[in-house]
């Protein structure tokens, strides 16, 4: 049980209301700057109990919101139905946000969150985030404003669902808002966000997006200058608010115009809010070892609720003593609600915490298609588009082009403008629209235009979509089809960034489906099968092209057309696919790898060596059942791995087998463990068919 918290600014508090000087004011707006100031209250004695509970053992979270209060004043000006994405200082928003929502109890639900406890109503005790799906705000992790390229996605998908019709979760005159902090404003991300805002904006393409950056001028310990965020933002191609967060005389009549503004307009703006940060960056945070205590002092005059208490006694609403009961009565109530977090039970168990990561076995009705891989997928993509009003393909040359490899062409012209569409040139954006349409209700279907691309973008897919179920417990999901042109082995046009094999970066993240098909007909039954996995799991799927293969027809022989489209079968999540039913020896391999180690299997077999061919097709979920099943029949395994010897796909496969009580032979051959070079040369470092054929040969006969 927390005792009472001596914390200078809380001390400060209290001896700057006692000398105040009573005024007989008139009351004027009394009720809307006493709710303001409740709200607070509430978030600054959560900030104190906060520390002491992590001081005792009993919290696990304590980077708090004391000197942004003045963002209740944001939450005041918007609806409950207009989407917000907060940052960790969002406190006061979060409570006054849930004063216009019934049935929810703001003060506690924080502080199971810093509990973690398992009733917790957002994560569920799995991470502290402000969230709840009652009052729109979504779960956010924001420690870099990763959150911001889906704020625009979001507000993409608000006006995009209302131009098609498509039903969605938050009026059509939604305005989306996110709060984010001057650090990290200067982040990649952040400014990745913003200049696809302003590329919306210069177009004229509707975007009610607010961006509330609040600014106190410091960074952990780094200092942001003075003027800096202003100096960049203000007038850089979107509408410019600026307001003092300290005064609530200040911001609140500015944030009622910035959000009138956009919710009027449809256009995206900048809310600069002047804030200060105080009781240091966290609870672990030693703020004396950057900072002077004249310096960390001087801060408490400008404390918004020493502030609020001042304009709340000039106008007559309130005495300083009676601020002073409000000040402790909320004290008396969040320590209420301390004692029930603390007595709250936490996730036990692995099974519970990883609940919502559960990916099902997904199949999907299998609709035939012919030819290429590359005219696989886009029979797959029409069909989808056609079948699903809220599919939505983009990305960069996807739409007038077709794409890079041909592989979208003509859908752009069949399906319009608003679904089929180009995007800026930038992996965050693109990922971050299919964050925020997702959650519009739409089905997006964003195309990364090679493998390489990805890792500029990586924390889009790892730290915001793939952890969306997961923060929020499957109250709000974020399904879509990532679309990657990656592999290697591409002729006349290769080096690193066009041939990249390396998916180690991919294959961890929890929760995320991984395919990689081979052939067209498996393509468009894998592509099928994530988008039923999408729609009815909300599941991030990300779907691997092998470039190389995207037009080839021959298998054996040239004019034997033997890898264009040739069944009908579907492909249900983390199923193989076999061929032959040799009984000598097993090579498990994907994409490249299969046609080549068909290819050796026939020569093998012209040797009298049997070999069947497993094409893992799902990379996460690996296919184990079916691994462990051929393997076990034919005692001998080769894993045929084009990727990189070190976290490459084999390791996993590996691993799967030894875990499953194989105990036959077992042998892998890999692509190096270096980047693919240009030209000729990238034969030297990746898997190849006489490598396959010999490791086969050995395994065998030797």
């Amino acid at each position: 049980m927390i005792g009472v918290v001596s914390e200078p600014i809380d001390e400060h508090f209290t001896r700057t209301v006692q000398a105040l000087t009573p005024n007989g004011g008139n009351g004027d707006d009394g009720e809307g700057l006493l709710e303001l100031f409740d709200s607070q209250l509430g978030s600054r004695h959560i900030d104190i109990a906060a520390r002491e509970l992590g001081g005792q053992g009993q919290g696990f979270y304590s980077i708090g919101s004391s000197g942004h209060e003045g963002n209740a004043a944001v939450a005041a000006a918007l609806r409950p139905t207009d989407p917000a994405l907060l940052h960790y200082r969002s406190g006061a928003f979060h409570i006054e946000r849930a004063r216009q929502v019934t049935g929810v109890d703001p003060l506690l639900d924080i502080l199971l969150g810093i509990t973690a406890a398992a009733d917790e109503p957002i994560s569920g005790g799995r991470h502290k985030v402000f969230g709840n799906a009652a009052m729109s705000v979504i779960p956010m992790t924001s420690t870099i404003a990763s959150h911001l390229p889906r704020a625009v996605g979001l507000a993409l998908g608000v006006q995009r669902a209302a131009k098609i019709g498509l039903p969605a979760p938050w009026p059509h005159d939604a305005v989306v808002a996110c709060t984010f902090g001057d650090a990290s404003a200067n982040h990649s991300t952040a400014l990745g966000a913003l200049n696809a805002a302003r590329y919306c904006a210069f177009q004229r393409l509707p975007l009610p997006v607010l961006f509330v950056c609040e600014d106190n001028g410091i960074g952990i310990s780094v200092r942001t200058p003075p003027g800096w965020v202003a100096e960049v933002h203000a007038g850089a191609g979107l509408e410019y608010f600026s307001a003092d967060a300290t005064d609530l005389s200040s911001v609140v009549p500015v944030a009622g115009e910035a959000v009138s503004w956009v919710r009027a307009n449809r256009a995206p703006a900048f809310l600069h809010l002047r804030t200060v940060r105080l009781m240091g960056h966290a609870g672990s945070d030693v703020e004396s070892a950057y900072r002077s205590p004249s310096e960390i002092t001087a801060d408490y005059s400008l404390d918004p609720l020493v502030r609020t208490a001042e304009l709340l006694v000039s106008k007559g609403l309130l005495t300083p003593s009676e601020v002073l009961e409000r000040y402790e009565a909320k004290r008396a109530e969040v320590r209420l609600r301390v004692r029930d977090a603390v007595s709250r039970p936490k996730l036990a168990g692995a099974k519970q915490i990883m609940a919502p990561l559960a990916t099902s076995t997904v199949d999907a009705p299998f609709v035939p298609v012919s030819g290429t891989l590359a005219q696989g997928i886009n029979q797959a993509l029409g069909w989808i588009l056609a079948s699903d009003p809220g599919a939505l393909l983009f990305g960069e040359d996807v739409g007038r082009k077709g794409g890079v490899y041909g592989v979208t062409r003509g859908l752009h012209k069949k399906f319009g403008p608003a679904r089929v569409f180009d995007t800026v040139l930038d992996e965050q954006s693109i990922l971050g629209t299919a964050l925020g349409t997702a959650l519009a209700g739409f089905l997006p279907i964003p195309e990364i235009q090679y493998l390489a691309y990805v890792h500029n973008a990586l924390d889009q897919i790892r730290g915001e979509a793939a952890t969306m179920r997961f923060f929020s417990n499957d109250q709000y999901r974020n399904p879509m089809i990532v679309r990657i042109a990656g592999f290697g082995y591409q002729k006349g046009f290769g080096g690193h960034f066009h041939n990249d094999n390396s998916i180690a970066a991919l294959r961890d993240i929890p929760g995320v489906l991984i395919a990689a098909p081979a052939r067209a007909d498996d393509a468009a039954a894998m592509l099928y099968t994530c988008a039923s996995a999408a729609r009815t799991n909300g599941q991030v799927c990300v779907f691997l092209e092998p470039i190389a293969l995207y037009h080839t027809r021959d298998l054996y022989e040239p004019g034997d057309n033997g890898w264009l489209a040739s069944s009908s079968e579907s492909a249900p999540v983390g199923r193989a696919r076999i061929y032959g039913s040799g009984t000598d020896l097993t090579i498990v391999t994907f994409a490249n790898g299969v046609p080549m180690s068909l290819r050796v299997a026939r020569r093998l077999a012209a040797r009298g060596i049997a070999v069947r061919v497993l094409d893992l097709r799902w990379i996460a979920p690996l296919p184990v059942a079916d691994i462990l099943a051929h393997a076990n029949e034919t005692g001998r395994v080769l894993v045929a791995d084009e990727t990189r010897r070190t976290g490459g796909v084999s390791e996993g496969v590996c691993t799967a087998l030894l875990d499953g009580g194989y105990r036959g032979a077992l042998r892998r051959v890999t692509s190096e463990d270096c980047f693919i070079p240009l030209g000729p040369a990238a034969h030297q470092v990746l898997l190849s068919e006489d490598t396959i054929e010999q490791a086969a040969s050995d395994m065998v006969t030797g």
